[in-house]
């Protein structure tokens, strides 16, 4: 059997959880393959409301085993307590595995993460200050510690008084911090170990034995197309790759694994942390969408921006990740507005522009064109069959289907896993 992606389509917080939930049903692995604790998945199931951070939504489903791939940076100690609140409501967290190969986010990542934003003032470009960036970039200079080093006590310590080194003359002579004592990370990390050893696992061969079985694998990422370190609003992204082409390599599968691609995409548009967003509406109508919408950050609780449909991201996301299929999320919010705008394209100077500005100075200076379609006033929450939408909110969906490049296969009108109206299977 093949695998397939998922992949938020604009700048995260497009509701993947739900997504992914959704499919959780169907598959039979569901892997995290790159990010870390610098975003979170909300998945309501009846009255219960789950908010996970590093432990894919797969975990929701009893017959599911989740997968957190070596595309991911690890803070272990919030690994564990997510697991622990999760075993507290009665979700066996034993099937979770581990990917040997995932990068362990350490104290001196977290300190120097919260230090430089601080010190970059205006300029800061809103991190989470968890310390997902500095991470991923000592696992790029190829000093940074794996989750298989926490099994060799004597690598661990060689490994990180080697990084500490360096990083407490950074932390003390440069930002004025104090040391980080390598006796108190390692008593601190030998207890993580004995706790995760069980999970640890060659999480790639796993997978690639269950796809030769037959098993369905969907490989989930955090964040979205625009905070793509490479594709996204640099330097206002996260450090890793959410876009699909890495979903192959963050969970450790050959890329022709893969063959489809859904994006999720809201029927409005946020993003959280600073960055050029086209169209911002940063007026009563955006906080009335942001109220309806609930749009504040699982992870941080962070207000989000809020704004009208931009279509020209959409089709960009389309290109980039290869979607074969679109998931639509939060229709519902829509409800109760005479009239409902779409970006079409952008106003740069006095010259029109359809597709993805090439560079960040242009994509600054942004103005929105949009075309205005009727609303609708009816509440979506309780409609089951797209046949039962209301005609103007079908009229909706299909410009959006026709300016974006993509089919709509699934529409959610609520967050329960009850609220989804499927037009065509993802699995």
């Amino acid at each position: 059997m093949p695998a397939l992606v998922l992949i938020g389509a604009q700048w995260g917080d497009e509701g993947k959880g739900k997504a992914t939930d959704l499919l959780g049903g169907a598959v039979d692995y569901v892997v995290r393959y790159q990010g870390g604790n610098n975003a979170g998945h909300t998945v309501v199931i009846g009255e219960e409301r789950y908010a996970l951070h590093l432990i894919p939504s797969g975990i929701l489903r009893a017959d599911c085993v989740p997968v957190i791939g070596n595309g991911v940076v690890i803070d272990p100690g919030v690994l564990l307590t997510e697991m622990d609140g999760l075993a507290a409501r009665g979700i066996d967290v034993s099937r979770l595995l581990i990917s040997a190969n995932a990068h362990l986010i350490m104290p001196h990542h977290r300190a120097l993460d919260l230090v430089t934003e601080r010190y970059l003032g205006k300029a800061r470009i809103g991190t989470t200050g968890r310390g997902i960036g500095p991470t991923y970039g000592d696992k790029v200079a190829r000093t940074g510690i794996r989750v298989q080093d926490l099994l060799d006590p004597g690598i661990f310590r060689k490994k990180l008084e080697l990084a500490l080194r360096e990083k407490n003359q950074v932390l003390a002579k440069v930002y004025n911090r104090r040391r980080i004592e390598v006796d108190e990370v390692v008593e601190e990390y030998a207890a993580y170990a004995e706790r995760l050893g069980p999970h640890i696992a060659d999480t790639g061969l796993v997978l690639d034995r269950a796809l030769r079985e037959g098993k369905v694998v969907l490989l989930e990422g955090s964040q979205g197309t625009l905070l793509d370190v490479d594709h996204g609003t640099y330097p206002f992204v996260t450090s890793s790759n959410p876009t699909a082409g890495y979903a192959a390599t963050g969970a450790g599968i050959g890329p022709t694994r893969i063959n489809r691609v859904v994006g999720i995409i809201k029927a409005y548009t946020t993003r959280v942390g600073a960055g050029p967003f086209p169209t911002e509406l940063d007026d009563k109508v955006g906080e009335e969408l942001r109220r309806i919408g609930g749009e504040f950050g699982v992870t941080t609780g962070r207000a989000r921006r809020t704004g009208w449909f931009d279509a020209v991201i959409a089709r960009y996301a389309v290109r980039v990740n290869g979607l074969t299929d679109l998931f639509l999320t939060k229709l519902d919010v829509l409800s109760g507005f005479d009239r409902v705008p779409i970006c079409v394209g952008y106003d740069i100077g006095g010259k029109r522009v359809d597709e993805m500005p090439m560079t960040q100075t242009e994509f600054h200076h942004a103005r929105p064109i949009y075309t205005e379609l009727p609303g609708w006033q009816e509440d979506l929450s309780d409609v089951r069959k797209y046949a039962d939408l209301p005609a103007t909110a079908k009229d909706y969906i299909r410009a959006l289907e026709d300016l974006s490049g993509a089919p709509v296969s699934a529409i959610g009108v609520g967050p329960g896993r009850d609220q989804t109206l499927v037009i065509n299977e993802l699995v």
